[in-house]
């Protein structure tokens, strides 16, 4: 028997990154029992909500219309009702603009129920065969301004350095870490979970000059070895 639903609490679940077996049982029976679930995109939350059959109402929350969603969210919660925030996939809060409706709750004083659950970067991160002990994760990097400031500061890390990059810019993002970096091992994450997973270990030069991604689909994991000390 699972905690009950309290109102007034704004419940963090996470959500499959592709396969979606993974989903905690207790994900799913807040899923169930909340009032309503506040979801990035309610088509692809819908996706996984009707597969379960649970029927909830939707509140689409994505980084084009927070400033008017997060203080309507924390309206519904301080009212007494009981909010599921769920991302596209993975746990809320990791790159996606969940960050500001849970700010805007401790702000608040709202009770927040973080559930454990799926996130991209920690298989990749175990697959890669790089040490875990310490590592850094640092999402996606700036498109412009401050990307090469960034590349540079994370050069210098001696933990193993974890990414995010998308498939637009995967070969651009391995190009200029080869320029900055030099050579080194690195793992390549795409698909996780999914029917068309691959976990490509190899060295940066070898990635660049002889791996295309072009067509592939998706984000991708990359975790990059560690300055040697």
């Amino acid at each position: 028997m699972g905690e009950e639903i309290v109102g007034g609490t704004l419940y963090v679940v996470p959500t499959p990154i592709g396969n979606l077996e993974d989903i905690t049982l207790r994900a799913l029976r807040i899923l169930k029992e909340v009032t309503i679930i506040a979801a990035e995109d309610t088509r692809t939350t819908k996706v996984l909500l009707d597969h379960y059959n649970i029927q909830k109402p939707l509140l689409s929350f994505y980084s084009q219309n927070e400033a008017v969603r997060v203080p309507q969210i924390i309206q519904r919660l301080l009212s007494g009702e009981s909010v599921a925030l769920v991302s596209d996939a993975g746990t809320p809060g990791i790159s996606d603009p969940a960050h500001s409706i849970i700010t805007a709750a401790i702000e608040n004083s709202i009770p927040i129920v973080p559930l454990p659950g799926p996130t991209a970067f920690v298989p990749a991160l175990v697959a890669s065969g790089m040490p875990t002990h310490e590592f850094i994760f640092a999402g996606f990097l700036p498109h412009k301004k401050g990307r090469r400031t960034k590349m540079e500061r994370l050069r210098e890390e001696e933990r193993t350095i974890v990414l995010y990059e998308s498939v637009h810019r995967i070969e651009k993002t391995l190009t200029e870490l080869l320029e900055c970096f030099g050579d080194r091992k690195v793992t390549v994450g795409r698909e996780l979970t999914k029917k068309f997973e691959t976990i490509t270990r190899s060295t940066l030069y070898t990635l660049v000059h002889n791996y295309t991604f072009r067509n592939s689909k998706g984000e991708f994991v990359i975790v990059i070895d560690g300055k040697e000390s």
